[in-house]
């Protein structure tokens, strides 16, 4: 009787036979890549199928969870994983020479988001499976992603990332779920004797098309959907005779427009036809999402009446908030609801999460651009906000700040974060600092208001990736030494505390983090061409490129030490790695500065023969979610430096933890949960607290140029961004940054900061060479991250939000 393993081997060169038309020795990586993911698409789509009949045998209540983004990464290897696949076909394509990672590397990372709001989307969404949660994600199928990072001479450039150039193995087109979306036209409403009619003329038809990504729980049967949108041209929209008359180029113009729409995340919206481009992305995949989620209950003869009782809608962040507003137009234009009833079932169903308190990214939208991109949409808004102030007006009559903050329409602006608030049943922050500021400063009037709204739910992260998968050595020992339980019940990690003190564990520890480091010091000397000893302290900073992470000041304590190595070559230290990683918007002047000053000055360091090596800095380029699984395994320090009161939560900081890395951060995001799980002894904290920060914001105090003046330290640093030191001689090429900080008062006090962090750092080299307290302080970080696992994320969102119950799939 044929094994497993034969099976896969048999079937493995037929699908390359019949997929790709080549024989097992013929075959290159890509035709390997294709035949694999075949049949693991194949085994997805039996259970998905399942999956969904039985979800609408049941008639039971599911989730749409929107969000601008899904950082989903490769899914190849993490979907044999979830399906109990992995180490059998692993095995079996070894017999066959070939390296299963090898042919992962093949596949690309979706182009489907940024940073922490879309990977934060993808661990929900596997976590939602693994549950047994019925959980589908809406958003959009970005044709190009955001953008491929490159660096030339020492610049970031952006190059378009083609993700989808060979089409992707995971997605299903389906063509008859189609759905129309409107925009532009004239809008006006009829009185009738029973209420009004509505009408909506001579308005811009697109089709969004959805491309379905099967989501599989982990040795379950479970196979939910990422639903993704991709906007297309109306045939009765294209204008054909402009075309046979000759006139292409309108013809095309038109069909480019449209397809822009999909094309790319977050365009540059510096201008009114990129600010005009983003509401037109946001208006597009929401609606067409709950067009498909009315659709779905329709099909199923469920009562639109009641579907707040089947079905809860979450809105990720402020893009998706024009959901409120699409709900209630769908609810009364389409299904004929009076007012009070169509309101009682938008707001029984939709849910918001915060993920910010910076201004910029609380959404606001000009009032003409919205009007007249969305004229029905800005007219049930209008109601909105007319009716909400008509009802707070009553409890705060003599309060005009109160309600003129608390307005959606406002200073000629639309307000998203106050229409998240207003329609939704629960507003949440993802992190316990981040919900009280959100309570007590950011939406305090809202809180006030109405205080039963709020909670908090912290964020995590699925273990199945970032620790199963992306360090199988150290989920080996941790298997062989607690057993699997940890598996299915992450805060059983904690069961290897036992094990903190124990010699031969702590080796084991120490051997697999730095066997971890030689496959990222090979990466580098291939990528990069520089050569980095493993056995350096690894201080990873990997983070979207912003002012308030801080990524200055971490260059700023490279500097200080750098120059204190020139002042005394014989200075001992243990050698150092400082690696650097992430993205600047392509037009945030500050943060592409810094990513040139972060090269600037690894020219220099990395090239001193006079400091031998002591120090070397890095930039990776095009961090994305493959590149950060051969990070957070090798991170022997996790930079979470942010200003507190800035980071929401942070999920990198639990992805270091999970892998053994140990935190230096400030008192900010999920840093201070983290603090509570691993105590004070396995953590490096430094800085100003929130208050502080705030009490700073509100009442003054602060003088960047006093510390400047007064610490030698600093000057020297400041002064070398502009005498010529990082630049070849060049001076002044970093004044703009020199005047950021001084001139504008460093708004995310980097200065202020600089004494405790550079303290902070220096504890961290004292720990880290007593190699048996740092052995303790990584065990005591692994076992401590089963708090921060999305599958306890999930279940209180279930329980506490959505109030939706898991669903067992049978075989």
């Amino acid at each position: 009787m044929k094994d497993i393993k034969s099976d896969i081997k048999e079937n493995f060169i037929e699908k390359l036979k019949s997929f790709q038309g080549k024989s097992l020795e013929d075959a290159n990586n890509i035709d390997k890549y294709r035949a694999l993911s075949g049949m693991v698409r194949d085994e997805l789509g039996k259970r998905w199928v399942e999956t969904n009949s039985q979800y609408n045998k049941e008639k039971i209540k599911q989730v749409y969870y929107l969000s601008i983004e899904f950082l989903l990464g490769k899914l190849l290897i993490s979907n044999l994983i979830n399906l109990d696949l992995y180490h059998n076909y692993k095995e079996a394509l070894e017999e066959l020479g070939i390296n299963i990672d090898e042919i992962e590397e093949i596949e690309p990372d979706a182009g489907l988001g940024n940073g922490g709001l879309g990977r934060l989307a993808a661990c929900f969404l596997d976590s939602m499976a693994t549950l047994g949660i019925p959980g589908h994600g809406c958003g959009i199928r970005y044709k190009y992603g955001l953008f491929d990072q490159r660096i030339v001479d020492g610049q970031q450039v952006e190059y378009p990332d083609n993700w989808l150039k060979d089409g992707s193995m995971w997605e299903y087109r389906k063509q008859e779920k189609e759905v129309e979306v409107k925009f532009y036209g004239n809008f006006w409403a009829e009185k009738k004797d029973d209420g009004y009619e509505t009408h909506f003329e001579d308005y811009q038809s697109i089709l969004a098309v959805p491309y379905d990504i099967p989501i599989a729980g982990y040795k379950n049967n479970t196979v939910n959907t990422l639903r993704l949108w991709s906007a297309e041209v109306a045939e009765n929209e294209f204008d054909f005779s402009e075309f046979n008359k000759g006139d292409y180029l309108k013809a095309v113009e038109y069909s480019r427009s449209v397809e822009a729409i999909s094309e790319i995340l977050y365009p540059d919206d510096n201008h009114y036809q990129g600010k005009e481009l983003r509401l037109k992305q946001q208006y597009f995949f929401v609606s067409a999402s709950i067009q498909s989620i009315i659709n779905r209950c329709k099909k199923k003869n469920q009562s639109i009446a009641h579907i707040d009782e089947l079905v809860a809608i979450h809105i990720n962040d402020t893009h998706p908030a024009i959901a409120i507003a699409e709900l209630m137009r769908i609810l009364m234009d389409d299904e004929g609801f009076e007012w009070n009833d169509a309101w009682r079932v938008t707001t029984n169903t939709i849910s918001y999460t915060n993920h910010t308190i910076m201004p910029e990214a609380l959404e606001k939208w000009p009032i003409d651009l919205f009007k007249n991109l969305l004229p029905r949409i800005y007219h049930i808004i209008e109601e909105i906000n007319k009716r909400f102030i008509e009802m707070i007006s009553i409890k705060y009559p003599d309060d005009l700040r109160k309600i003129k903050a608390m307005s959606i329409i406002e200073d000629g602006q639309v307000k998203m974060a106050n229409l998240a608030i207003i329609g939704s049943n629960s507003v949440n922050g993802v992190a316990k600092i981040h919900s009280e500021i959100l309570k007590k400063q950011v939406f305090k009037d809202f809180y006030d208001w109405c205080p039963f709204l709020f909670n908090n739910k912290t964020n995590g992260i699925t273990h199945r990736r970032w620790l199963i998968k992306s360090n199988p050595e150290l989920s080996d020992l941790i298997t062989r030494t607690i057993g699997n339980g940890w598996i299915d019940h992450p805060i059983d990690l904690g069961k290897i505390l036992k094990y903190e003190k124990d010699s031969k564990f702590q080796k084991e520890i120490s051997s697999i983090k730095y066997n971890n480091k030689v496959i990222l010091a090979k990466l580098i000397e291939e990528e990069m061409g520089i050569k980095v000893n493993p056995k350096a302290i690894f201080d990873v900073h990997i983070k979207r490129i912003h002012s308030y992470k801080r990524q200055l000041l971490n260059l700023f304590h490279i500097i200080d030490l750098y120059n204190r190595l020139k002042e005394n070559p014989n200075l001992e230290i243990h050698p150092r790695v400082f690696i650097f990683g992430g993205k600047a918007a392509q037009s945030y002047y500050i943060a592409k500065e810094t990513i040139k000053l972060i090269h600037s000055v690894a020219e220099v360091i990395n090239n001193d023969e006079e400091i031998e090596d002591k120090i070397k800095v890095i930039f990776l380029e095009n961090y994305r979610v493959s590149l950060a699984e051969k990070l957070f395994p090798a991170a022997d320090v996790s930079e979470q430096i942010s200003t507190a009161s800035k980071e929401a939560s942070g999920t990198g900081n639990m992805k270091f933890m999970m892998n053994g890395a140990v935190t230096i951060g400030t008192m900010d995001g999920a840093n201070i949960e983290i603090l509570e799980e691993v105590g004070e002894d396995n953590i490096i904290i430094f800085g100003l607290s929130a208050n502080e920060v705030m009490d700073y914001y509100h009442n003054g105090g602060y003088n960047a140029w006093e510390v400047y003046n007064s610490d030698i330290r600093i000057k020297r640093i400041m002064d070398s961004l502009v005498d010529g030191t990082f630049s070849k001689g060049q001076k002044d090429k970093y004044r703009n940054l020199f005047n950021y900080l001084l001139i504008n008062n460093d708004e995310y006090f980097v200065l202020k900061d600089f004494d405790s962090y550079i303290k902070a750092q220096n504890k961290v080299e004292a720990l880290f060479k007593d190699r048996n307290t740092w052995n303790k302080m990584c065990i005591n970080n692994i076992a401590r991250s089963g708090k921060f696992s999305s599958d306890r994320t999930i279940n209180e969102y279930s329980v506490g939000i959505w109030k939706v119950a898991p669903f067992v799939v049978k075989n």
